[in-house]
């Protein structure tokens, strides 16, 4: 039977056994403490606890009035220590709340609300109030993805349950340990937004069909929600890749799933979202891999949100000594090379890969010789070299004609690449000067029309 893909793409040592058949386990910062970062996802967010105060498990100690903002909880019970700046992925420094656990369980947990009887402005809300943002990397708002605009009508949930990235498998024992809470999350998605579910799967993980199957039917949820075998493929999680392959769907350059009539999401916000009707649980603590060749026993943990990760070695899990030569925040492909092993868990962290030297690449850039395997292998169909090309001339406006804002940074075309040529970090470098330039301009704007106002008051 022909499997559903997409055109392009490549197909990494997967690496999954490494962890796969090992059980989410709870394990808790070895120093009680928790840095929670004030916005993870959405519009920044100010704090709203201070230096001093005693908070509880599940409190609101991060918001902000806007439609983009998304709460931050406090995942442990305990005293706010300091508001401060810390690392986090992507080697930036964010505001952080550090909180230090007392031995007490005090909990802010919401009343349970049942989905089905609560109107669809009540169910949004109680979305929002968990602060359940996407979890699988992008982090957006989850109260914003499932309420589009009116003119988007969404005929289509699918569930991302491709878990593409190597070594990653927190997704995958989720939908082995508690099938129910993705399946009762998704039923409650669709009560929202009048659609159909769709649960994409990759091959890799076709014994988890069965299982899923089962739970729909115990659920009475037949006809509502079908499961999707995909072609084991990278990138296939990217969410026009699962439009593709599950919908033979494209969505357009500079357009959203719901454009297409559909709404992803990840394994672990669907759950989420059964929490948070079920038990009136925010979003406090997330399951993540520690995996690669430089862990002794690869494992699925699942911590409080703010775990640093230097705070679960070698209480959760070792290193084998002197071998870790990269730390990357995420999987090898999309994840981000990290300076230090102190940064949080976040709620879009789902992993946490330590690598060997055998198993990243090292080695000093060559000339480009022109080979075309970058241009092959982009399941965006863009040409990257040509990209990097204008890019390195200093020309941004023509790297936009050939798509640099469209690259999904997925890494396919560094990982072809013979002559080593870091394509991805050239081109991120290059958005992040168009997003420069771009708020350069809005500022000025911004000021202009202040100027225009103020003298129109004074005229």
């Amino acid at each position: 039977m022909r499997l559903h893909t997409f055109k392009g793409g490549i197909h990494p040592r997967e690496n999954k056994e490494l962890s796969n058949q090992c059980p989410i386990t709870d394990a808790f910062p070895a120093s009680r403490t928790v840095t929670i970062p004030v916005t993870m996802g959405g519009a920044p967010n100010k704090p709203v606890v201070n230096v001093g105060d005693l908070v509880s498990r599940g409190q609101v100690i991060a918001d902000g009035d806007k439609f983009m903002n998304c709460p931050v909880h406090s995942s442990v019970s305990g005293k706010v220590k300091k508001i401060t700046s810390n690392l986090v992925t992507g080697n930036g420094m964010a505001p952080c709340i550090v909180i230090e656990a007392d031995d007490e369980d005090r909990t802010a947990f919401m009343e349970p609300l049942n989905p089905f009887e609560c109107s669809r402005d009540e169910a949004l809300a109680r979305v929002r109030a968990a602060g359940i943002v996407g979890m699988g990397g992008a982090s957006f708002p989850a109260h914003v993805k499932l309420n589009p605009p009116k003119d988007k009508k969404i005929d289509y949930v699918l569930v991302n349950a491709a878990e593409c990235e190597p070594y990653l498998t927190c997704d995958e024992r989720t939908m082995a340990e508690t099938p129910d809470r993705l399946i009762d999350g998704l039923s409650i998605i669709l009560h929202i937004s009048g659609a159909l579910g769709i649960i994409a799967l990759e091959d890799n993980k076709s014994y988890l069909k069965p299982v899923l199957e089962s739970e729909i039917q115990k659920q009475n949820l037949s006809g509502k929600i079908a499961v999707c075998v995909v072609k084991t493929k990278y990138p296939q999680g990217s969410e026009k890749f699962i439009v593709a392959s599950c919908l033979g769907i494209e969505i357009p350059s500079a357009k959203l799933p719901a454009d297409a009539g559909c709404i992803i999401s990840n394994v672990g916000t669907v759950c989420a979202v059964s929490d948070a009707f079920r038990l009136g649980k925010p979003l406090i603590e997330r399951a993540l891999t520690i995996s690669g060749g430089a862990v002794e026993k690869p494992c699925n943990l699942r911590v409080p949100v703010g775990t640093l990760i230097s705070d679960l070695t070698p209480s959760a899990f070792t290193l084998k000594e002197g071998e870790a030569v990269k730390c990357i925040s995420g999987g090898p492909m999309m994840g981000f090379a990290m300076s230090s092993y102190a940064f949080p868990v976040a709620k879009g962290t789902s992993g946490v890969t330590f690598l060997t030297e055998k198993e990243t690449y090292l080695t000093q850039e060559d000339q480009c010789i022109s080979c075309g395997h970058c241009v092959s292998t982009c399941a965006m169909r863009l040409s990257p070299v040509l990209i990097v090309r204008e890019l390195k001339a200093g020309n941004i406006e023509k790297a936009k004609k050939f798509g640099l804002m469209d690259c999904i940074e997925c890494g396919c075309c560094a990982f072809m690449c013979p002559a080593n040529i870091r394509l991805v970090q050239r081109i991120r470098l290059g958005k992040g000067i168009v997003r420069m330039k771009m708020a350069e301009e809005r500022a000025k704007a911004e000021a202009a029309k202040a100027q225009a106002e103020q003298k129109a008051k004074e005229s």
